[in-house]
């Protein structure tokens, strides 16, 4: 209890001393938890809970209502070729998720808030039987340019508060491929990316239930191409979870 007082007091005081604009309302931040939006901010941007009706396969938002029992059999019908068994979202990319995902391709840091937000989706059904994480890699040239991979800042953070082990190696960008632009469409992001994935050490590979961690999920394309050479080297599943869907 007197831990906790201390800490709230300790934020009181560092936002009073070092104010901080929301980076979505402009308002102040008044806790550096919540990274760099207010918390009414977050209060006020739509999370997928567990009762959200998802593609189970996808995540994609469900317009259709079904009982708890069957909402395993939910699909949205354009992910069927995807190579993912499943993949879910702590939200759609809109406000304070959309922030935060935009400082953390800035700054290798994540917010707590966030990171315990992606710790909740990652204990949900059924991500919660992976049993190993795997960032979506950036080509080489790609990370030293930016000077770090924002999935792996997610993956290391998830493999700390779930204690899960944490492989960024074994995985490799092979290919710098064209930037995603606005607009492109599935089949386009698809070719972008079609055989821009290795695995090097799929020893470490074999028989893992894999959770596959990026920031965000737009047509899956990167996902799906990840998954495919993950099931290649002996991946029993492949899961995927991503900060927010596009």
């Amino acid at each position: 209890m007197i831990t906790g007082l201390s800490s709230q007091i300790y934020e009181a005081a560092l936002a009073l001393v070092y104010p901080q604009a929301c980076a979505v309302c402009g308002d102040s931040v008044e806790s550096r938890h919540d990274g760099v939006v207010c918390g009414r901010c977050w209060q006020s941007t739509p999370l997928f809970h567990e009762a959200t009706g998802l593609c189970w396969k996808c995540g994609a938002l469900s317009q259709v209502s079904v009982k708890e029992d069957r909402r395993d059999s939910v699909r949205c019908g354009r992910c069927d070729d995807d190579m993912f068994d499943a993949a879910r979202a702590c939200g759609g990319y809109e406000g304070a998720l959309r922030a935060s995902i935009l400082e953390l391709k800035r700054a290798p840091d994540i917010a707590r808030r966030l990171a315990l937000l992606l710790h909740e989706v990652q204990m949900r059904v059924p991500l919660n039987a992976a049993d190993l994480i795997v960032p979506v890699p950036l080509h080489a040239d790609r990370e030293r340019e930016r000077g770090f991979n924002q999935a792996v800042v997610i993956a290391l953070e998830l493999a700390r508060l779930s204690r899960l082990p944490l492989d960024e190696h074994s995985v490799v960008r092979r290919l710098h491929t064209e930037r995603h632009r606005a607009g492109m469409d599935a089949k386009a992001r698809r070719q972008s990316v079609a055989g821009a994935f290795v695995v090097r050490h799929r020893e470490l590979i074999a028989g893992k239930r894999v959770l596959l961690v990026d920031d965000v999920f737009t047509t899956g394309a990167t996902v799906s191409a990840c998954a495919e050479v993950l099931k290649s080297a002996g991946a029993e599943k492949v899961f995927v979870l991503t900060v927010a869907r596009a």
